[in-house]
Protein backbone atom coordinates (compact mmCIF):
# COMPACT_ATOMS: atom_id res chain seq x y z
CA UNK A 1 0.00 0.00 0.00
CA UNK A 2 1.37 3.08 -0.95
CA UNK A 3 1.40 6.44 0.92
CA UNK A 4 -1.37 8.26 -0.33
CA UNK A 5 -3.27 4.89 -0.11
CA UNK A 6 -1.89 4.67 3.76
CA UNK A 7 -3.09 8.23 4.43
CA UNK A 8 -6.42 8.03 2.76
CA UNK A 9 -7.32 4.60 4.80
CA UNK A 10 -6.05 6.64 8.18
CA UNK A 11 -8.24 9.35 7.39
CA UNK A 12 -11.34 7.11 6.29
CA UNK A 13 -10.33 5.44 9.66
CA UNK A 14 -10.68 8.61 11.87
CA UNK A 15 -13.55 9.93 10.30
CA UNK A 16 -15.41 6.50 11.03
CA UNK A 17 -13.88 6.12 14.34
CA UNK A 18 -15.46 9.86 15.10
CA UNK A 19 -18.90 8.70 13.80
CA UNK A 20 -18.86 5.03 15.50
CA UNK A 21 -17.95 6.93 18.25
CA UNK A 22 -21.02 9.00 18.70
CA UNK A 23 -23.52 5.75 19.02
CA UNK A 24 -23.61 5.61 22.76
CA UNK A 25 -24.00 8.90 23.28
CA UNK A 26 -27.32 8.84 20.78
CA UNK A 27 -28.00 5.78 22.89
CA UNK A 28 -27.93 7.96 25.72
CA UNK A 29 -30.50 11.16 24.43
CA UNK A 30 -32.29 8.20 22.83
CA UNK A 31 -32.73 6.63 26.58
CA UNK A 32 -33.24 10.23 28.20
CA UNK A 33 -36.17 10.79 25.53
CA UNK A 34 -37.81 7.46 25.90
CA UNK A 35 -38.18 7.98 29.98
CA UNK A 36 -40.08 11.23 28.91
CA UNK A 37 -42.48 9.53 26.35
CA UNK A 38 -42.64 6.72 29.07
CA UNK A 39 -43.93 9.37 31.40
CA UNK A 40 -46.44 11.16 29.26
CA UNK A 41 -47.70 7.42 28.52
CA UNK A 42 -48.03 6.76 32.17
CA UNK A 43 -50.47 9.27 32.45
CA UNK A 44 -52.51 8.30 30.20
CA UNK A 45 -52.72 5.11 31.05
CA UNK A 46 -53.37 5.51 34.36
CA UNK A 47 -55.68 7.67 34.26
CA UNK A 48 -57.49 5.13 31.80
CA UNK A 49 -57.04 2.57 34.62
CA UNK A 50 -58.55 4.97 36.99
CA UNK A 51 -61.81 6.05 35.14
CA UNK A 52 -62.16 1.71 34.74
CA UNK A 53 -61.70 1.15 37.88
CA UNK A 54 -64.42 3.52 39.20
CA UNK A 55 -66.81 1.82 36.70
CA UNK A 56 -65.78 -1.65 38.63
CA UNK A 57 -64.02 -2.73 35.76
CA UNK A 58 -60.39 -3.61 34.75
CA UNK A 59 -58.42 -2.39 31.87
CA UNK A 60 -59.18 -5.19 29.52
CA UNK A 61 -63.01 -4.97 30.65
CA UNK A 62 -63.10 -1.47 29.53
CA UNK A 63 -61.16 -1.98 26.26
CA UNK A 64 -63.98 -4.63 25.78
CA UNK A 65 -66.52 -2.53 26.44
CA UNK A 66 -64.93 -0.01 23.82
CA UNK A 67 -65.16 -2.86 21.53
CA UNK A 68 -68.73 -3.73 21.63
CA UNK A 69 -69.72 -0.55 21.28
CA UNK A 70 -72.42 -0.15 18.32
CA UNK A 71 -70.79 3.62 18.05
CA UNK A 72 -67.61 3.94 15.85
CA UNK A 73 -65.82 6.59 17.53
CA UNK A 74 -66.39 4.74 20.31
CA UNK A 75 -64.75 1.65 18.77
CA UNK A 76 -62.51 3.40 17.10
CA UNK A 77 -61.41 4.88 20.21
CA UNK A 78 -60.80 1.50 22.03
CA UNK A 79 -58.49 0.20 19.17
CA UNK A 80 -56.82 4.07 19.66
CA UNK A 81 -56.27 3.42 23.86
CA UNK A 82 -55.34 -0.46 23.23
CA UNK A 83 -52.07 1.41 20.75
CA UNK A 84 -51.58 3.77 23.36
CA UNK A 85 -51.22 1.21 25.79
CA UNK A 86 -48.95 -1.08 23.99
CA UNK A 87 -46.81 1.37 23.16
CA UNK A 88 -46.47 2.21 26.69
CA UNK A 89 -45.28 -0.87 27.81
CA UNK A 90 -43.09 -1.75 24.77
CA UNK A 91 -41.24 1.27 25.86
CA UNK A 92 -41.21 0.46 29.39
CA UNK A 93 -39.71 -3.00 28.48
CA UNK A 94 -37.32 -0.94 26.18
CA UNK A 95 -36.42 0.95 28.84
CA UNK A 96 -35.52 -1.87 31.00
CA UNK A 97 -33.35 -3.35 28.30
CA UNK A 98 -31.61 -0.56 27.79
CA UNK A 99 -30.77 0.08 31.54
CA UNK A 100 -29.51 -3.20 32.38
CA UNK A 101 -27.58 -3.51 28.97
CA UNK A 102 -23.92 -3.12 29.18
CA UNK A 103 -23.10 0.87 27.54
CA UNK A 104 -21.14 -0.74 25.01
CA UNK A 105 -24.37 -2.57 23.70
CA UNK A 106 -27.08 -0.30 24.14
CA UNK A 107 -26.45 0.64 20.38
CA UNK A 108 -27.23 -2.81 19.23
CA UNK A 109 -30.67 -2.47 21.27
CA UNK A 110 -31.46 0.28 19.52
CA UNK A 111 -30.54 -1.51 16.28
CA UNK A 112 -32.87 -4.35 17.14
CA UNK A 113 -35.91 -2.45 18.60
CA UNK A 114 -35.86 1.27 18.20
CA UNK A 115 -39.49 3.13 18.64
CA UNK A 116 -39.57 4.59 15.42
CA UNK A 117 -40.77 8.34 16.44
CA UNK A 118 -38.85 8.05 19.57
CA UNK A 119 -35.69 6.79 17.32
CA UNK A 120 -36.90 9.55 15.05
CA UNK A 121 -37.27 12.50 16.97
CA UNK A 122 -34.01 12.07 18.88
CA UNK A 123 -32.45 12.14 15.58
CA UNK A 124 -33.71 15.08 14.29
CA UNK A 125 -32.41 16.73 17.94
CA UNK A 126 -29.11 14.74 18.03
CA UNK A 127 -26.24 16.86 19.61
CA UNK A 128 -22.67 14.75 18.74
CA UNK A 129 -20.41 15.11 22.22
CA UNK A 130 -16.54 13.85 22.61
CA UNK A 131 -16.74 10.39 23.50
CA UNK A 132 -14.82 10.06 26.31
CA UNK A 133 -16.18 7.00 28.18
CA UNK A 134 -15.21 3.74 27.97
CA UNK A 135 -18.29 2.91 25.41
CA UNK A 136 -17.25 5.46 23.14
CA UNK A 137 -14.00 4.61 22.59
CA UNK A 138 -15.25 0.57 21.74
CA UNK A 139 -17.05 2.21 18.93
CA UNK A 140 -14.66 4.93 18.09
CA UNK A 141 -11.99 2.00 17.77
CA UNK A 142 -14.61 -0.38 15.77
CA UNK A 143 -15.10 2.24 13.33
CA UNK A 144 -11.83 3.58 13.20
CA UNK A 145 -10.43 -0.35 12.27
CA UNK A 146 -13.84 -0.90 9.95
CA UNK A 147 -13.10 2.60 7.95
CA UNK A 148 -9.32 1.63 7.85
CA UNK A 149 -10.21 -2.06 6.62
CA UNK A 150 -12.43 -0.46 3.99
CA UNK A 151 -10.25 1.97 2.30
CA UNK A 152 -7.45 -0.03 2.40
CA UNK A 153 -9.54 -2.71 0.46
CA UNK A 154 -10.80 -0.28 -1.95
CA UNK A 155 -7.12 0.84 -2.40
CA UNK A 156 -6.15 -2.34 -3.19
CA UNK A 157 -8.97 -2.82 -5.36
CA UNK A 158 -8.36 -0.33 -7.51
CA UNK A 159 -4.60 -0.71 -7.68
CA UNK A 160 -5.46 -4.16 -9.25
CA UNK A 161 -7.57 -2.78 -11.37
CA UNK A 162 -4.73 0.09 -12.68
CA UNK A 163 -2.52 -2.89 -12.56
CA UNK A 164 -4.27 -5.38 -14.66
CA UNK A 165 -4.85 -2.60 -17.32
CA UNK A 166 -1.40 -1.93 -17.19
CA UNK A 167 -0.73 -5.15 -18.04
CA UNK A 168 -3.31 -5.56 -20.55
CA UNK A 169 -2.21 -2.14 -22.38
CA UNK A 170 1.56 -4.00 -22.31
CA UNK A 171 0.60 -6.97 -23.85
CA UNK A 172 -1.14 -5.40 -26.93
Amino acid sequence: MGLIARIIAIVAGLASGTIFSQAPEFAQQYRQRIGGAIDELRVIVEDFNAQAAEHHLDRQQALNAYAQSSDDFLRDRGVSMQSTIMRYETLLSQQLHLGIAAPVARPFILLRDADDVVFANTWRDFVPSVPVSFAGLVWGAIGFVGGWAVAALLGLGARRVTRTRRVHRQVR
